[in-house]
């Protein structure tokens, strides 16, 4: 099974992070084509039962939880019935609320997070919810007291806010490790997400996932959502074709 994760959808920002809504369409319209797309708690309960994620399923994930989500890829989910989860940061639904400061190419314009009542609209339709924490931090550079408090504060302001339990976390920048995901597991998330960046057992608390980006066709997006994907990617083979193609598209 494969686990994919978008950002954004926003056709104005010029970020790796922004898929455009075409191509996000059309990406969508390939998957349930070409694809099974589950639930991601299809992937935690295949792990919880065979050690590993299973082939032949693809879940689809947005960290962040940005506005555009609602304008851009919504109707897309809703039109195609398709399953998705939307990893929110849980200090940007409080009144003081919470600047995206996490972001290394924000636009020219203010970057806004989804509302409760759209994020209860989307819920409604079949969307789940889960935690990207509470503030957005590097839980690996946190105290065990100090990240604790975050991914509670998270999980209890979630819970309070969506009317139900919240069981996922997103790592933020998928940065963790064996402590951090001792920690999630302490806090009460029954599983978390990181990226494809670390080399490690797959685990409840450590599933790994394959970033969509901006300039992602559907070949792309046909590799990423393959199986095998998450191990070849680890190969020094794949790593010296990787950057040969980095090299050919920044000459062309």
């Amino acid at each position: 099974m494969s686990v994919l994760t978008y950002h954004s959808v926003d056709p104005k920002w010029n970020s790796t992070l922004a898929v455009a809504p075409e191509r996000f369409s059309a990406h969508c319209a390939w998957l349930c084509r070409t694809r099974r797309v589950v639930d991601i708690a299809d992937a935690v309960s295949g792990i919880s039962r065979h050690g590993r994620l299973r082939g032949g399923a693809v879940a689809v994930t947005f960290d962040d939880g940005f506005e555009d989500l609602y304008h851009h890829a919504f109707p897309v989910l809703r039109r195609e019935r398709m399953p998705a989860t939307v990893f929110l940061v849980a200090e940007t639904l409080t009144s003081e609320g919470h600047p995206v400061d996490w972001v290394d190419d924000p636009p020219p314009y203010p970057l806004t997070t989804l509302q409760l009542d759209q994020i209860l609209e989307m819920q409604e339709a079949g969307v789940r919810f889960e935690s990207h924490t509470h503030t957005h931090p590097d839980l690996t550079k946190m105290g065990d007291e100090e990240c604790r408090r975050d991914l509670e504060a998270s999980r209890l302001l979630l819970e309070e806010l969506l009317g139900g339990s919240v069981h996922g976390l997103a790592y933020p920048f998928g940065y963790h490790d064996d402590r951090v995901c001792r920690l999630a597991e302490k806090a009460g998330y029954r599983y978390a997400v990181g990226s494809s960046q670390r080399r490690e057992p797959v685990g409840r608390y450590a599933i790994p996932r394959a970033g969509i980006y901006r300039d992602d066709a559907l070949l792309a997006l046909r590799i990423k959502s393959s199986p095998w994907y998450l191990g070849v990617r680890k190969t020094s083979a794949f790593r010296a074709v990787r950057a040969g193609v980095r090299t050919w598209r920044a000459r062309g």
